[in-house]
């Protein structure tokens, strides 16, 4: 429950313009705290044909484990993911890159697909997301 309500707030401040922002496109926002990056965008999955693939970081892909591409944070970093529809979040551990026309669609993380059904938008393929660095950025 506080989760949520964290999550909530975080998404107010995004709303209110509360942080200061960098704008990557009209449809993807990159804010900075003391503590953390966040970056507010869309989010997809994996393909089930990349399973068994080398990710950036040399380790096999698995769509099974809670993993993510994405070019707006380091690898090796871990994130909260927080769908904005629902306020659900997960963590997942970022071990790969997406491929740079990725960001001029909006999106900001691929996700495994075992994230994505954590994060119920298998069916629909896309969702809005929060994504915060767990550790100092």
């Amino acid at each position: 429950m506080k989760l949520k309500v964290i999550n909530l707030i975080i998404c107010i401040l995004f709303a209110a313009g509360d942080l200061h922002a960098q704008a990557v496109n009209k449809s993807v926002e990159i804010k900075h705290t003391d503590s953390s990056k966040i970056v507010v965008g869309k989010a997809s999955f994996y393909s089930k044909s990349l399973e068994g693939t080398k990710t950036a970081t040399g380790k096999t892909f698995s769509n099974k484990k809670f993993t993510a591409a994405s070019n707006f944070f380091k690898l090796g970093t871990w994130v909260r993911v927080t769908r904005i529809a629902t306020g659900e979040s997960i963590m997942v551990y970022i071990n790969d890159r997406m491929h740079p026309s990725m960001a001029k669609k909006g999106r900001v993380i691929d996700l495994s697909i075992a994230a994505a059904e954590k994060l119920q938008f298998l069916v629909s393929g896309i969702t809005k997301v929060v994504v915060e660095s767990i550790e100092k950025y």
